[in-house]
């Protein structure tokens, strides 16, 4: 196994860092830092970054961090350190604005935290440059190509998004990460909405 390449483990300390510090905090770094809807008065433009480094629980950021190195390690080598960071950049900011977006419309008052939009941001982009790359998911623990194992989770936001089956969880945030990550490739490439002609 190579070795984990700079910024995926940076990004894996300090978040680890992260969640520790607010927790021997009482939680008080999500008092500003977490993505609080924009009419709770608690909202900074800060927070549309820091959000993405803070953690709800230990469960929450083993997956969201054992994601991080799965896909991110290799995207990373791929694309070297400046595009990661473009990349991941788009993926969490498009997931903040999409949060932002649906706590307005449906009047959510809760923050936002956690790297997921970034994670999906990672995975879509994964999938699209490794569709038939057999992958093994802990959930549920049933090999299948990265492309199809991209539309499942896809999938499953969506349809938990749209009917709030699962509260607490930001499905349309992670969706706004695909969306992100989905842009960047597409600008990447000079593929329409971006054109270089």
């Amino acid at each position: 196994m190579p070795p984990m390449p700079p910024i995926t483990q940076a990004l894996i300390l300090i978040n680890v860092a992260m969640y520790f510090l607010d927790d021997l905090l009482g939680g008080a770094l999500s008092m500003y830092m977490a993505l609080w809807p924009l009419e709770s008065g608690l909202f900074y433009p800060w927070q549309v970054l820091t959000y993405a480094f803070l953690h709800g629980s230990i469960g929450h950021i083993f997956f969201n961090m054992l994601g991080l190195w799965m896909f991110g390690s290799e995207l990373e080598r791929i694309w070297g350190q400046r595009r990661y960071i473009e990349f991941l950049g788009a993926s969490v900011l498009t997931a903040a604005a999409t949060q932002l977006l649906i706590s307005m419309l449906a009047g959510y008052h809760n923050p936002t935290v956690g790297a997921s939009g970034g994670l999906f941001g990672l995975l879509l982009a994964f999938g699209m440059m490794f569709p038939e790359r057999t992958i093994m998911p802990l959930f549920p623990p049933i090999p299948m190509k990265a492309k199809v194992f991209v539309a499942v989770y896809g999938g499953i936001e969506l349809f938990l998004g749209v009917t709030g089956t699962s509260s607490g969880v930001a499905h349309f945030a992670h969706l706004g990460g695909m969306l992100g990550g989905w842009l960047m490739l597409r600008y990447w490439r000079g593929q329409p909405p971006f054109n270089r002609g």
